[in-house]
């Protein structure tokens, strides 16, 4: 019960670029998802997951039509989907605890009854380039080999990862895809780009940034997002990081400082500012120990619902 293409095993113990001359139609496949420019995706019906974030969801859902996630440099976007029940998962990896988190979105998947008796599960991976680390080799091998280790067959069909992904500029190296969002009613997946990534987007960094797990955000039975609780202590250095300019956070805090977005520090001290804000959120934004809890309203857009509601 191994990681397939094609119908054939993959050889994960072997170099990707063995898999990609043997299947010709990945790398295919890739360039044709390259080429196509990244479309702007309004807030509208959408459900954006941040880095260590999951969310999973079927075409049933009359709240969420689009899951998406941006801002991948070494990480690598994955979306698994069962053909039959139509559910869908998208998560955005870092390499913080792979193998647990696929078992983790293989279960949320399989969670969900498969009215049609039949189908399978095709997983789709883009995201990385050929970092000066490797980090995102490394991280494409892991994915690799945490699918093959699962009890079910899993079927490789999109593979747009690390050097597949990668385009060079002046000797440096860039991502070409940074973001991906799929059409959970169509399995349409396409490059794209968010102007929104709420809500509760700082929370939900500084959640990642003191360390989270992988983390299941939203509930399709109820159409709810759920936030939290969320709990940290006082982020280490929080004031220094703070006092440091644009250049030392871009050194210090990133994976790939070349190729970052161009509002990765802003976001990051968008971040830090939270975190000072709140070195108990236990106290200050959790009292009660329940999540916040939102809700697509007539609009489409997230709306909080009232703790008196839930």
């Amino acid at each position: 019960m191994p990681l397939l293409v094609s119908g054939a095993r993959v050889d994960v113990s072997r170099p990707t670029g063995d898999m990609v001359r043997a299947h010709p139609h990945l790398e295919e496949k890739a360039k044709l998802l390259r080429s196509q420019p990244a479309q702007v995706v309004e807030p509208k019906g959408l459900l954006y997951v941040q880095q260590r974030e999951f969310a999973v969801t079927t075409p049933k859902d009359g709240s969420v039509s689009i899951l998406g996630s941006d801002d991948a440099t070494t990480c690598h976007i994955v979306v698994l989907r069962h053909t039959g029940s139509g559910a869908t998962c998208l998560t955005h990896c870092d390499g913080s605890d792979t193998e647990a988190e696929v078992s983790l979105i293989m279960s949320a998947v399989k969670s969900f009854p498969d009215t049609t008796a039949c189908g399978r599960l095709e997983v789709h991976l883009v995201g990385g380039f050929n970092d000066d680390r490797q980090l995102s080799q490394k991280l494409t091998n892991q994915l690799l080999r945490a699918f093959d280790l699962q009890p079910d067959d899993v079927h490789l069909v999109t593979f747009c990862v690390t050097e597949l992904n990668d385009r060079e500029e002046q000797d440096i190296h860039f991502p070409i895809i940074y973001g991906i969002a799929v059409n959970v009613k169509t399995a349409e997946i396409f490059p794209a780009t968010f102007p929104e990534k709420g809500p509760d987007e700082d929370l939900r960094s500084a959640h990642v940034l003191t360390g989270a797990p992988l983390t299941n955000i939203y509930d399709a039975k109820t159409e709810q997002l759920c936030i939290g609780p969320y709990f940290w202590g006082p982020f280490p250095h929080v004031d220094f990081w703070l006092e440091q300019d644009d250049a030392q956070i871009l050194q210090n805090l990133s994976t790939s400082p070349l190729a970052e977005p161009p509002h990765f520090v802003s976001h990051i001290r968008s971040t830090l500012t939270f975190l000072k804000a709140h070195p108990f959120p236990s106290r200050s934004l959790f009292p009660d120990s329940k999540p916040r809890i939102y809700k697509k309203n007539e609009e489409g857009l997230w709306e909080q619902v009232s703790s008196d509601k839930i």
